[in-house]
């Protein structure tokens, strides 16, 4: 799911609609207030893309960053589920 481009983790994800995707992205976006570290992110439709650096650390990727993608990576797994059992 997560790629190292750049000294970023970057991810592109894919979900049934925009609803669900601007769902995940609340999801998210509560995580990310409760660790204090927050992702780049655009929302077109049905995807979202998602870059991860520490701006403190100089924007290369950190073990805040590789949290934040673990955590983020338990909320998409989420939709993927929900996905597979409604088809």
């Amino acid at each position: 799911m997560w790629h190292k481009i750049e000294n970023q983790l970057r991810a592109e994800l894919t979900f049934k609609n925009f609803s669900e995707a601007f769902a995940f992205m609340t999801e998210v976006a509560m995580i990310a207030e409760r660790q204090k570290h927050h992702p780049n992110w655009t929302n077109t439709w049905n995807k979202v893309s998602i870059s991860l650096s520490t701006h403190e650390a100089g924007n290369v990727v950190t073990n805040r960053d590789r949290e934040l993608a673990d955590a983020i990576e338990k909320v998409y797994q989420k939709y993927i589920v929900r996905e597979e059992v409604m088809v």
